[in-house]
């Protein structure tokens, strides 16, 4: 049985994100799992949880500059992902407390992680993030 990783910035999970354009029609689970990266992780006081923030991977180029960042090629083959171009989003993300009823084992692995991305990536990402979403409010809720 696969350990649950502890959450932290940088560690990309497989995750059932659920895209802002699902919630806003309605739907409450993700359709898709997929890897996504730990973009904040708070513990929460006494209670000892993690309040956790995700940004998803996807294939599909942003349409406008700014609203994702590229992950380089050695990067994806590092973590085991495909070769096809792929894109951190940052325009939206997902809340939850760790670990939450979506975080998925990996497919034919005993892991729910691919493991982490490299500093200067997760700093790039962190701060076109944080420009973004200074306030959270394109934030998904999942609790």
């Amino acid at each position: 049985m696969a350990t649950i990783p502890t959450p932290e910035a940088g560690l990309v999970i497989n995750y059932a994100y659920l895209w802002r354009r699902e919630r806003l029609i309605g739907q409450d689970e993700g359709r898709k799992d997929r890897p996504s990266v730990i973009v904040l992780a708070v513990e929460r006081g006494a209670e000892g949880a993690s309040m956790v923030t995700v940004l998803p991977i996807t294939h599909r180029a942003p349409e406008q500059p700014g609203e994702a960042v590229e992950i380089p090629l050695p990067v994806k083959r590092h973590l085991g992902l495909d070769d096809s171009t792929s894109w951190i989003v940052v325009t939206e993300g997902n809340t939850f407390v760790w670990p939450g009823y979506d975080l998925r084992t990996r497919v034919r692995r005993d892991s729910y992680d691919y493991g982490f991305l490299p500093p200067r990536l997760f700093d790039q990402v962190l701060a076109a993030f944080l420009k973004l979403h200074p306030t959270g409010r394109t934030l998904v809720p999942r609790d």
